[in-house]
This record gives structure tokens, sequence and C-alpha cells, in this order.
């Protein structure tokens, strides 16, 4: 008495169905699995694992130069 049957599972399936619709359920389904999969990426980092840095863009100008200290005086 104290557990469903499997019809009593399929109403359940089938209201839940109707009140949500399927793209909700989709849409919901794929939210869940995103944040279980970062979850696992920051548990996984927490470990002591770098995360990879992002890639820079590169084929920036160099600057060079020369530091000079303030208190020097010209003669």
């Amino acid at each position: 008495m104290g557990s469903f049957s499997i019809w009593h599972w399929l109403v359940v399936l089938i209201i839940v169905v109707l009140v949500f619709g399927t793209r909700k359920l989709r849409n919901l389904g794929s939210d869940l699995g995103g944040a279980v999969k970062g979850f696992k990426e920051g548990m996984k980092s927490a470990d002591g694992e770098e995360i990879p840095p992002s890639p820079q863009p590169t084929g920036g100008q160099t600057i060079e130069g020369e530091i000079k200290d303030k208190t020097q005086t010209k003669l």
C-alpha cells in the first residue's frame, strides 16, 4: 500500500506533460544538465586542477620604453 504502481506514475507523468508542455520540460532538462556540468567542472578546479586560461588575442603592439627615476635631475 505504501508504494505507487506504474499506473500512478503514468498518470502523474501525463498530468505534468499537460501542465508544463514538452518544450518547457526539454528546456528545464537542458538547464539542469548545464548546471550539473558546471558544478562538476567547478569541483575539478577546486581539487587543484587549473582551468585553462581563455585564449588571448595576438598581434598587438609592443611599446618599449625606459623608466627614469624622478629624483634625477639633468645638468
